[in-house]
C-alpha cells in the first residue's frame, strides 16, 4: 500500500471526570473520639425516639465494650451471660476475643430488650423488620443522635470505640489491660489512648 494512502490513526482519548479525593477523617474533625459527657448526650437524645430503648442500648454497649459497628451488629444473645453478668466479645479484624463484665445499668437495659424483643431473634439488636441491625443502619442512627444532641460535628460509630479507649486510659488503666479489653493485636493501636490521656500530665505544675 502506498504511503499516500496511509492515515495516521490517533488513539481515542476519553475524557473522564476526576473525583476529588475524600479528606482524611483527621482533616474533617478536630478529634476522633467522644467524651463521656458527649456519650451521655447521645444517650439522652435517643430517649424520644420510637425505638429509643434499643438505640440507647446499642450506643451504651458499643461504648462500654469498645465494639466496632460490625461487632455490635453481629452481637448474639448467646454471648451474654445474665447469671454472671458477663459479655463474651468476639472481635473482627483478627482481634483477640475477651470476656467483659456488664454493669448493672447495662444489664437491666439488655434484660428489658430481650424481654420486649418481638419476634425473638438470636441477634441482640434487630430492625423493625426483625432483621439483624446493619452497620449502615447503626451509623445513620448515631449520626441522627449526634444531630439531636447538638454535638456540633458529625458523629459516627467508631467514635464510640475510641471513646471507650480514651475514657479507660483517662482513668489510669494499664496499657496492657486496655489492649486486651479492646482486642488489639498490636499494642501501638492502644498507645494512642494513653498518649491522649490528660492523666499523663496530672502532676505537672504541682509542687
Amino acid at each position: 500500500m502506498a504511503k499516500s494512502h496511509l492515515r495516521l490513526i490517533r488513539p481515542h482519548t476519553e475524557k473522564r471526570t476526576v473525583m476529588p479525593k475524600r479528606l482524611p477523617n483527621a482533616d474533617l474533625r478536630t478529634r476522633e473520639y467522644l467524651t463521656e459527657a458527649e456519650v451521655e448526650r447521645l444517650l439522652e437524645a435517643t430517649k424520644g425516639n420510637r425505638w429509643g430503648h434499643r438505640d440507647g442500648t446499642m450506643i451504651l454497649v458499643a461504648y462500654r465494650h469498645g465494639l466496632r459497628a460490625a461487632e455490635l451488629a453481629d452481637l448474639r444473645w448467646d454471648q451474654i451471660d445474665f447469671t454472671t453478668a458477663t459479655l463474651h466479645v468476639r472481635r473482627v479484624k483478627q482481634g483477640s476475643p475477651s470476656t467483659h463484665p456488664i454493669l448493672g445499668d447495662e444489664l437491666r437495659r439488655l434484660r428489658r430488650l430481650q424481654r420486649e424483643q418481638q419476634p425473638k431473634s438470636p441477634f441482640v439488636f434487630t430492625s423493625e423488620r426483625a432483621a439483624p441491625f446493619t452497620t449502615a443502619g447503626f451509623a445513620r442512627m448515631v449520626e441522627r443522635a449526634g444531630e439531636q444532641a447538638d454535638l456540633g460535628f458529625k458523629a459516627h460509630p467508631h467514635m464510640l470505640r475510641h471513646a471507650c479507649g480514651f475514657a479507660l486510659a483517662s482513668k489510669g488503666h494499664d496499657t496492657r489491660a486496655l489492649q486486651a479489653y479492646l482486642g488489639h493485636k498490636n499494642i501501638q493501636h492502644t498507645v494512642r489512648y494513653t498518649e491522649l490521656s490528660p492523666s499523663r500530665f496530672r502532676n505537672f505544675w504541682r509542687d
